[in-house]
């Protein structure tokens, strides 16, 4: 029997999904197609001998484009769609463009639910069962302060997934969603991160927020995106895939308090975001003035 296909958006080198392309390949249980929009950024995929496909999972024409090829490439069938696209958008919510917030959505929830859409005649052909694999975070479940519009889009994704698995359980088809913690990739180099600006109400508190926006605060203990693939790798490749992998620093914890009392929640979160660091910063400045250099006088 011909080898399960998996095909896995969001490719680019040094990326998650680069990662677990990477180590399924090297598993040689699955046939792999990594995709990614810029065919410039499939170096290591493509030293490796995985085969590759221009995906911008933003546009319809190239995600009908995908669908065609994958079709002509295994006669009609796929058997995996791994939704790894997306980026990040981490910013106070009083200083957030919307215009940006809704790009952030198009692609960390649209663009996913775009290409679930158009592979899905060719999951239902699966000979092995066709799986869908979303990939969100520990943020949707637990988000701290400053983060709000990524961690939105990613419960949004958390919750299209629940619906999926039930919708598209009559099918045959299943939905699997991958909870990451804090793991290395190149996410933060694509993201609309502009930093504490001199009119936010938070500028006092800037050279914290801009540390945490990077995630400077987290790379210590951050995962390799190595260790990550081959755990989700392991997973993926067993007869019966859990409904949620948690994967990574802090996910064990996220999950062991999103079952906690919501003041116990709600000081973790204050905690992860040190919003006495910043409560400080801002009394030392002077609270009256942080809104005159945000607002002017009111």
């Amino acid at each position: 029997m011909a080898k399960p296909t998996v095909l896995i958006t969001g490719c680019s080198d040094d990326g998650l999904g680069s990662a677990l392309a990477l180590e399924l390949h090297a598993a040689g249980h699955h046939r792999v197609f990594a995709t990614a929009r810029n065919a410039s950024k499939f170096e290591k995929i493509k030293t490796a001998g995985i085969e590759t496909l221009l995906l911008d999972v933003l546009s319809e024409e190239s995600i009908e484009k995908c669908v065609v090829e994958v079709r002509d490439l295994t006669g009609g069938s796929l058997d995996m769609l791994v939704n790894n696209a997306g980026a990040t958008y981490y910013i106070p919510l009083m200083d957030a463009s919307i215009s940006e917030g809704k790009r952030l959505f198009d692609l960390n929830v649209w663009a996913n639910l775009a290409t679930v859409q158009a592979f899905v005649p060719l999951l239902l052909k699966s000979a092995h069962g066709g799986v869908i694999v979303n990939h969100t975070s520990i943020a949707s479940v637990m988000s701290p302060p400053f983060i709000a519009l990524y961690a939105a889009s990613k419960a949004a994704m958390a919750m299209m997934t629940n619906s999926l698995r039930l919708e598209l359980s009559p099918f045959g088809i299943r939905v699997v969603e991958i909870v990451s913690g804090t793991v290395k990739s190149n996410i933060n180099n694509n993201e609309q991160n502009p930093g504490i600006s001199k009119k936010s109400l938070y500028y006092s508190a800037r050279e914290w927020l801009d540390q945490f926006m990077r995630g400077d605060s987290l790379i210590a203990t951050a995962m390799p995106a190595e260790t990550w693939a081959k755990s989700v790798a392991a997973t993926l490749s067993q007869r019966t895939v859990p409904n949620k992998l948690w994967v990574g620093p802090y996910a064990s914890t996220v999950w062991f308090a999103s079952c906690l009392p919501e003041f116990v929640a709600h000081a973790i979160k204050r905690s992860i975001g040190q919003m006495d660091v910043v409560e400080k910063s801002i009394q030392d400045y002077g609270k009256d003035k942080a809104i005159k250099d945000a607002y002017g006088d009111l």
